[in-house]
């Protein structure tokens, strides 16, 4: 045969490969080429012939699919990812916050695969600067930490989280809740803009025992008592009262809320926000003379005002201080951490601390001793641009109910976060809680009222002007009538905006 029809042959050869390939459809690029150069180099070498038949053979058993192949069934497609973005609010600098980190946002990732958590942590002021901005910038996270007034104002009066109530219908969840937790008339908008897991008391007052027997005292049970401390501590080394009052809702917050509910009564803000009562009454000008005269009484150093929010309970577990006062969250910073297990005091230190209120204030004026101020807790809210039905508002109620439920709640009292959950039915027997965490559970057996907390009831614009008169009171630079005036200023501003 000549070399010029064997030629024609390969030719032939690979042409019929070239259309069996493109009728097979299935074959990838890299086999379809190792299946032609096969056929060419077969077809040089042999006679014609036998060149054709393996060249054609070859092309098609690699370019037509099997017949197992064509029948196989099609996959299901992978369940889709929904992204998720999350404000969180946690102190890293707490302890057990890295056990946190596992035990709360690792397990839900794990458990959910199909959903993808962005999440930012912020803590103190800087999360409430993120809060603002991203309202009012439009760009809300998805899932975010909230309060169900006060700090969380802005979120609450321009709705800008969704109302979960027919979440929480739906799914069947207010009987695992204790009942102000779902109450729509608790939170500041009106209607449920977020999930609390618990109810908040802003004020306690811890003695510490090892300093004051130190000293030869005991705890005081009278404010005239406190101040006749005073010098014997002085004496002796010590602060009497450690408060970190630099942030200026603290003072508000911790201390002042139970004072005017003290010297006003309970239900004082109702006749505030009546028009009933106003800031420049006698009786809230002489909450506010209380508060100044803490610091002439030296009961309060004028140096608190400088102590940063997170520098007080390592002063005071370091015994440089008798008494301290914070909210109830804080005990969290003083138990052990499970991650480094240390504690700031020890668990065989801690009888040594008394976790009660503030003492009877003998002074002409006060309606109520015994007293606290409480406001429900804070919690979790979804922002209220994801539509109804869609996969990522599905998303983000899984995650608020995991936030808010048994498990993560449960965590949060064995790790001194929550003292008082929303969650009905936490069994705490079975935690094995440390002296100032079971101190914590039972702490409202020291006070049989409660009163209402100044930035759970009153807005922005009205609570910011007194919390800086507050500071102002210490540092001596305002008096009493003038932070009352300037606060009724305010609330007059505010109403009228209404």
């Amino acid at each position: 045969m000549s070399k010029a029809r064997i030629f024609a042959l390969v030719i032939a050869a690979v042409m019929v490969f070239g259309l069996l390939s493109a009728c097979g459809g299935n074959t990838g690029g890299t086999t379809s080429t190792t299946a032609a150069t096969t056929a060419a180099t077969t077809a040089a070498t042999t006679a014609a012939t036998t060149a054709a038949t393996t060249a054609a053979t070859t092309a098609a058993t690699t370019a037509a699919p099997t017949t197992e192949a064509a029948t196989e069934a099609p996959t299901e497609p992978a369940e889709e990812v929904v992204e998720l973005r999350v404000l969180n609010y946690i102190d890293l600098s707490a302890p057990g916050a890295m056990e946190t980190l596992d035990v709360v946002w690792k397990a839900f990732d794990e458990a959910h695969p199909n959903i993808k958590v962005t999440r930012e942590d912020e803590y103190n002021e800087p999360f409430h600067n993120s809060v603002e901005a991203y309202a009012a910038a439009g760009t809300l996270p998805d899932v975010l930490f909230a309060w169900p007034s006060g700090r969380s104002t802005t979120l609450h009066t321009q709705k800008l989280l969704k109302d979960l109530s027919p979440l929480v219908e739906r799914d069947g969840l207010a009987a695992n809740y204790i009942p102000q937790a779902t109450m729509p008339e608790n939170q500041a908008g009106g209607y449920m803009a977020m999930l609390p897991q618990g109810n908040t008391a802003t004020h306690m007052f811890i003695a510490n025992l090892e300093v004051l027997e130190d000293a030869g005292l005991e705890p005081a049970t009278t404010y005239s008592e406190l101040v006749e401390q005073v010098p014997i501590l002085r004496e002796a080394g010590y602060e009497t009262v450690i408060m970190p009052n630099q942030d200026t809702w603290v003072m508000q917050s911790c201390l002042f809320s139970m004072v005017v509910g003290r010297f006003c009564g309970a239900g004082w803000e109702n006749r505030i926000l009546s028009g009933e009562a106003k800031f420049t009454d006698p009786d809230f000008v002489a909450a506010l003379d209380f508060i100044q005269q803490m610091y002439e009484d030296e009961v309060l150093l004028q140096s608190s005002i400088a102590l940063g929010y997170g520098d007080g309970p390592g002063q005071f577990a370091t015994n440089q201080g008798a008494y301290y006062i914070d909210g109830d969250w804080r005990v969290g910073m003083f138990i052990t951490d499970n991650t480094t297990g240390e504690a700031l005091i020890s668990p065989d230190r801690q009888d040594n601390f008394k976790i009660t209120v503030f003492p009877e204030i003998d002074l002409p004026g006060v309606k109520l001793n015994a007293s606290n101020s409480a406001v429900l807790g804070t919690g979790w809210g979804i922002n209220a641009e994801l539509e109804d039905g869609s996969a990522k508002l599905e998303a983000a109620w899984e995650l608020v109910k995991w936030l808010c439920g048994e498990e993560v709640q449960t965590h949060m009292v064995r790790n001194g976060g929550l003292p008082t959950p929303s969650w009905i039915g936490i069994d705490y027997a079975s935690l094995g809680l440390e002296p100032l965490q079971v101190q914590m559970a039972n702490f409202s057996n020291e006070y049989s009222t409660s009163t209402a907390v100044v930035d759970g009831v009153l807005q922005g614009p009205v609570y910011e002007p007194l919390n800086d008169g507050l500071q102002a009171l210490g540092m001596g630079v305002q008096t009493p009538e003038e932070v009352a005036q300037v606060t009724q200023d305010a609330f007059e501003a505010w109403d009228a905006a209404q």
